[in-house]
Formats: structure tokens, C-alpha cells, sequence
């Protein structure tokens, strides 16, 4: 009996070290050999895009990215800003995805209104300027910030008469910035 249960003992040590060892192996299986040092990662692809009301409707999910990219450093957001997260959709980070359709925020209201803004600033008056090099885009006036800053003109700037000969006469109006001694 005594030799009995060493056997069995035996063969319960044997199955588990097998256990363990086939563990191991699979854990360490082949995977994809890494990206040699240096390479950039696959492109990614975005999906096709659903609900363009503005922007259209014949661009790619990538082109669609690429825009979306450009308006958030011109703003200085990211995606939540206009994109709800949908809870029923959890990504690998254990995070909700956007739901990239959803109308129910109204800064994307605001950002399709501004995008028709900039398209009828372009095509009926900056394509009528003479010479005109650079178009009107988000970051024209955003700068990088979500509200942008309001323009001040430097003291420097309006100083002195248009025509640069005649200095100004008499005291300066209430409120008005003295003019810089030379």
C-alpha cells in the first residue's frame, strides 16, 4: 500500500510539473516578432463616418481624423469636447468610447456652425482678395484655446495719423492711451 501511494504521489508531482511546464509554454507561445527599432507602428484606420451634416459626406474615416486632429490643436481640446462617451461601448482600456454620431452636445452644434463660418469667409471673401495665400481656419482666431482671446491693439499701432507726418494735437481724448515719447 505504502508503494501504492508513493506511486500515486509520484504521478500527481509528474501531472503537475506537466501542468506547470505546458502552462509556461503557452504563455510563451510565438507571437509576432516586434517592429524592428526605429519603424513606426502600422497606420491605423478609422471607421467610415456616419452622420455629416457639414463637412463631406464623400470623405474617408482617415481624412475625417485628419481634420478632426487639426481642429483640436487649433481649439486646444480633444474629442470629449464635442463627442459624448457611450457607456455601452467600453474600450480596451476598460474607458467608454465615443459615440461619434451623437448630436446631443451642443459644442458640436457650435463646431458645424463655425466650419460653415470659415467655408463662407473663404470662399466668398478671402477667394475675392487679390494675392490671397492662406485661408481662414479654426486656429486663425482660436489660436490653440477653446474661447479665444480677444485682441488688443498694441499701443504702438495707432499712436499716429495714417499718413505718418502730422503728430497728433491738443490733449488725447478721455480714456485713450498717451503716446510712447521717441
Amino acid at each position: 500500500m505504502k508503494s501504492f501511494s508513493q506511486s500515486l504521489s509520484t504521478a500527481a508531482a509528474a501531472l503537475l510539473t506537466a501542468a506547470v511546464f505546458v502552462a509556461a509554454m503557452v504563455a510563451q507561445a510565438p507571437q509576432a516578432p516586434p517592429p524592428p527599432a526605429g519603424s513606426a507602428p502600422p497606420p491605423r484606420t478609422f471607421p467610415a463616418p456616419t452622420n455629416l451634416k457639414v463637412l463631406p459626406k464623400t470623405l474617408t474615416g482617415d481624412q475625417i481624423h485628419e481634420i478632426m486632429e487639426k481642429w483640436e490643436g487649433s481649439l486646444g481640446v480633444h474629442c470629449n469636447t464635442c463627442h459624448t462617451p457611450d457607456p455601452n461601448n467600453i474600450g480596451p482600456n476598460g474607458r467608454p468610447r465615443l459615440n461619434f454620431a451623437d448630436d446631443s452636445k451642443p459644442q458640436k452644434s457650435t463646431a458645424r456652425l463655425m466650419y460653415k463660418m470659415t467655408e463662407e469667409i473663404n470662399g466668398n471673401y478671402i477667394s475675392m482678395v487679390e494675392n490671397a495665400k492662406t485661408p481662414v481656419t479654426c486656429g486663425t482666431c482660436h489660436r490653440g484655446h477653446l474661447d479665444p482671446e480677444a485682441f488688443v491693439i498694441p499701443p504702438d499701432d495707432h499712436d499716429h495719423d495714417h499718413d505718418g507726418m502730422h503728430p497728433p494735437q491738443g490733449p488725447p481724448p478721455a480714456g485713450a492711451i498717451p503716446p510712447r515719447p521717441e
